[in-house]
This record gives C-alpha cells, structure tokens and sequence, in this order.
C-alpha cells in the first residue's frame, strides 16, 4: 500500500512509515549492531533497540543540524576526508546522539586501478585494515560502507571479490558491525554479480535520483530478497533533466526540487516497510557539481534550502516553525529556463523572481552571474566553482533585477536568491547564452 501525495510547494500530508522507538547509543561502548529477518522484513537493531536510518549524506556539513532537524544517522565516504580524522566525525556525532555509516575509500577501476593487479588489491586490503582497526570500537559506529559506486563505468567483475574480501576481513577485526557497499543505480547485471561474487555484505546500497520512484519494483524485478539502504538520494540528477538548445542541463529550482524529495521519499524509500532499511538524503551540506545549488540542501554561506523543510517533515512528522520562502516563478525577459533565453551583447534585460512566504517574512534578493561551468567531473568527483563575472545593474527591486548583458559571447547562469532573514534562502538560475 502506498500514500502518494500530489506534491507542491505549500504540500502537506501524512507519513505512512511504521514509526518505532529508536535509542541512540548513548554509553561510551561499542554498540552492537543486528539485522533480523522476520519472514522477508527486515530490521535493523542497534544494542537489540530497532534502528531505522533516518539519515543524510554529509562529509563536511553541519552535524549538529541533522540532529536539529530530526535525523539519527548520517554517511560520510571514507575515513579520512581531509578536514577532520575519523574520530573526529564520530565523536561529533556521538556528541549528538548521531549514528554513522563509516564510507571507506576503494579505489575505482574508471580512476584507473586495476583489479587484475593481485598485490595493488593486497596493499589496498591491508591500508583498509588498518582503518577499520583503528575506529570499530567507537560507540557511533553504525555499519561500514565499502567503497562508493564502484560499478561506475566499470568492466572487471574482481571488483567485487576485493570487497568481498574486504566485508569478511571487516568481519573477522569487527564483528559488532555490518558492511554494506554502494551501487551507483541498480540492474540485473550488477544486483547478479553481488549475489554471486559479494556474499559477505550484510545490506546492499543502492543510489539512485530521479529514478527512485521505480526502485521497490527494480529491487523485485532484478532479484534481491535481502536488505537495502537507498544510500543516496534526492535532486533530479543533471544527466536526467531537459536542456537547453546549446546542451546545458537546466537546474530544477529549490521549490520544485523539495516537492520531489517528498515525492520520492513516499513512493521510493517509504513504501518499501520489508526489504528497505533506512536511506541517506543527498547532500546535507553544499557542493560544485554542475552548479553550485543543484544537489546540496544548504547553500555556501550555510542558509537551508526547502529541501531541508521537506527532511525535517519526514523525519518528524511535522514542519519546521518557520519555513523557507516559495517559488512562484523565475523569469529573464519573460522566458523561464525551459525557453532557451538568448540574448545580444549589451542588451536590456527584465529578471523578475517572485516568491511567498508563509510567515510572510521579509525578503532580501541576491543576484550571481556565472559563466557555465567547464570543469565537469564524474561520479560526484571534485568540479572547481566558476568565477563570477560582474553584472550591469540598471536598477535592482524586490526581486526585478534590470541589467545588461554580458559583453563576451558565451553561455551564462543567472542565479537569484531569495533570504527570509531567519536563515531561509529560495534560488533558482536561468541558463542563457550571449550572441
């Protein structure tokens, strides 16, 4: 049975997931983590309390703001991310009665490392190793998430003996906790080579974005009866939405994307209650992928998006007190994205973006003009955030911006923001291109 809420900015409904109690670890040991099978569903326990993951993916976000918010778990993608040690995230997030899904960095076969390689895949076993060694006693500790979308663009099946060898090596050092590693979306193929070649991971992840809503049926159709976590998901991926004319992809604006999280999460991960174990809401913090909005929930100065709203909702079953603006519309010249905007060098341009909101707070607009990003990564890989360029403003009102174009030919964004002033911003870009 599935509740399926026709969704729109100003949405409300219910929330159909069987809610349980959950206990944080909150003692300074290792906690014992379970899985149990009762006649095909499946539960998570964590210190024998059940555990649902109610969670975000997050590597240098805020913490604290999941736990705010509602959230009891959060993923990281490896141990050591560059900014903190991998204690540091678990202390962290036992300060806060947070349960961690430790990543742990595999190399990927599209970085080019060889699988065939016998003691490049020893050398990688044993770095792992030590990694695990070095964590598995820490209280926050959910499970271990080998490796992140190896099956990207990869052709050499031994992938998966190496985290096979990786999840029974883990269980040997650590038998408190449960592995799992990620597939970037999901065929028969690969759901195939788990079965027969990765029979030691506790729980298979899956990731997945505008194709979420299709999962319960895929995860039937291509044969997998045990347990899954949806390890990433949310914004409609940027090789999934229309383009413009010059091949651009044209971004979902910040409304639009919240009213799909909610979509999504009822029809793709809620409404599987036997073989769905939780999921991982991407991303709790901001990156560059594309463009600097398109899949963080929160944007560069920190200000929440109403995707964060929308998980706040999920995660308890009510709204926040105050709620990010709405977008009504996004304009340049009277044309919205989907309309191919080009414009002449020089030439007068009208941006209106119009928004509500509900407290109706005041609002402060912020405008950003962006050459169209060129460094375009794979797989989530690290993309450099174009320079702005200065933009010619005739005048600026309320949200009606009048400017001139560029005077470089070229392929531009125009990004608006719209602040509530209780840290709350709505945005939206238009993609144009200068004749």
């Amino acid at each position: 049975f599935i509740k399926i809420l026709v969704c729109s900015a100003l949405v409300v409904g219910c929330n159909s997931k069987p809610q349980t109690k959950e206990v944080m670890n909150t003692t300074n040991k290792q906690a014992k983590v379970e899985l149990k099978n009762n006649n095909g569903q499946f539960q998570m326990y964590v210190d024998s309390k059940p555990f649902f993951r109610k969670g975000a993916g997050l590597e240098f976000g805020n913490i604290e703001s999941v736990a705010k918010h509602g959230g009891n778990s959060f993923r990281t993608w490896r141990t050591e991310n560059g900014k903190q040690s991998g204690k540091e995230v678990l202390d962290e997030a036992h300060k806060y009665g947070l349960m961690v899904t430790m990543g742990i960095e595999v190399a990927r076969e599209r970085h080019g490392f060889d699988y065939n390689d016998e003691v490049a895949v020893k050398e990688q076993l044993e770095r792992i190793k030590k990694e695990v060694i070095s964590l598995k006693d820490h209280p926050a500790l959910l499970i271990w998430a080998i490796g992140n979308e190896l099956n990207l663009r990869a052709t050499n099946p031994k992938v998966w003996d190496a985290v096979n060898d990786i999840s029974k090596m883990i269980h040997q050092v650590d038998p408190n906790h449960l592995t799992t590693t990620t597939l970037a979306g999901i065929s028969k193929q690969e759901i195939d080579y788990i079965k027969e070649r990765c029979t030691d991971i506790d729980v298979l992840s899956v990731q997945l974005y505008g194709k979420i809503i299709e999962l319960p049926q895929m995860i039937k159709e291509y044969g997998w009866d045990g347990p899954y976590i949806v390890s990433e998901w949310g914004a409609t991926g940027h090789w999934e939405v229309p383009k413009t004319s010059w091949n651009v992809p044209i971004e979902e604006n910040s409304s639009v994307k919240a009213a799909n999280y909610l979509k999504r999460y009822q029809i793709g991960i809620e409404s599987d209650t036997a073989q769905c174990i939780g999921s991982y809401v991407f991303l709790w913090g901001q990156k560059q992928e594309r463009t600097p909005t398109w899949y963080g929930v929160f944007l560069e100065d920190g200000k929440e998006t109403e995707s964060v709203d929308v998980m706040h909702y999920i995660w308890n079953g009510t709204w926040p007190e105050n709620r990010t603006p709405q977008i009504e519309s996004y304009t340049l010249n009277n044309k919205t994205a989907y309309e191919n905007v080009v414009l002449k060098e020089n030439q007068e341009v009208v941006a209106l973006f119009k928004v509500k909101d509900i407290e109706n707070d005041s609002i402060n607009y912020k405008w950003e003009l962006l050459p169209e990003s060129t460094d375009l990564g794979d797989g989530g890989d690290f993309e450099k955030r174009p320079e702005a360029v200065e933009i010619k403003i005739t005048s600026s009102n309320n949200g009606e911006l009048k400017f001139k174009a560029p005077e470089v030919k070229g392929v531009y964004r125009l990004f608006c923001y719209a602040n509530d002033g209780k840290s709350h911003t709505a945005t939206a870009n238009i993609p144009f291109k200068v004749k």
